[in-house]
């Protein structure tokens, strides 16, 4: 079942066009690449999916039970409440928070309470309160974090602090996570960390994962299906192995030796 459909996607920035004319789609339960040389245009998409900018034209669509639900033009949050949560290239923690609170604010968005109970703090909202803590706690478990719920996410380690933002952006409960550039900054035996964690999250909750990563043997290694971009443009897409023996491709970013990765 195809579970988000990008169409034609165009983003012009004055006279500079940054996406033209992309077109994917990705089928539930799939975990795809997004590859490409810096400027390719991979954030771009990302943001214009997540409504962070508007399309100057083309749509995107995504799958919601037997509808589909048109997400160009809508704001972000209204966006994360469809199923699409991201994590962005440079860390956006809210960093003067506890690691527990950066996780339990993004479950806000599911409480089962209303304004006055949280105003006055009902039983309703002390019970909501504590299931949402109790959840909170199983998702840094998941990331061995669960033991440092009480520091500021500023005084996590690097790795860590990209582990918080993806357990962060669970919380929304989505269906469609996009990582941009989850490995950056990372040691190889992080990164090796990393691509487990992924492909634990993503059976456990059942998800579909759109991937930007300039870690070549990451994306290798855990991606089924891969897209290029190049000055805007898909310029190949296939499994791993035609990617990387596409001519195309590597004139244009992999260079020689990727068949080594």
């Amino acid at each position: 079942m195809t579970l988000l459909k990008i169409n034609k996607l165009t983003k012009s920035f004055g006279g500079l066009t940054a996406v033209a004319n992309v077109n994917m789609e990705i089928n539930k339960g799939e975990l795809v690449g997004l590859i490409g040389p810096n400027g390719a245009g991979k954030t771009t998409v990302f943001n214009l999916l997540t409504g962070v900018y508007r399309p100057t034209h083309g749509t995107i669509t995504l799958a919601d039970g037997s509808q589909e639900i048109a997400l160009e033009g809508l704001k972000p949050h209204k966006i994360c409440s469809k199923g699409l949560a991201r994590t962005f290239q440079n860390i956006r923690l809210f960093k003067e928070l506890t690691v527990l609170d950066n996780v339990r604010i993004a479950m806000h968005k599911n409480v089962a309470y209303g304004l006055l109970s949280g105003f006055l703090h009902l039983p309703s909202f002390k019970r909501e309160e504590d299931r949402l803590v109790e959840e909170s706690l199983r998702l840094l478990e998941i990331f061995d974090l669960a033991d440092k719920k009480d520091e500021l996410a500023k005084n996590l380690p690097y790795g860590e602090q990209r582990h918080l933002e993806i357990a962060r952006a669970l919380a929304t409960k989505p269906k469609l996570l996009l990582l941009d550039e989850p490995a950056a900054g990372m040691n190889p035996a992080e990164t090796m960390r990393l691509s487990e964690i992924i492909k634990r999250i993503r059976e456990k909750f059942d998800l579909t994962i759109l991937l930007i990563e300039h870690d070549m043997s990451l994306v290798m290694k855990i991606c089924e299906r891969i897209y290029v971009l190049d000055f805007g443009m898909v310029i190949a897409k296939g499994t791993p192995e035609e990617v990387k023996t596409n001519e195309q491709v590597i004139k244009a970013y992999l260079g020689e030796g990727v068949e080594d990765a």
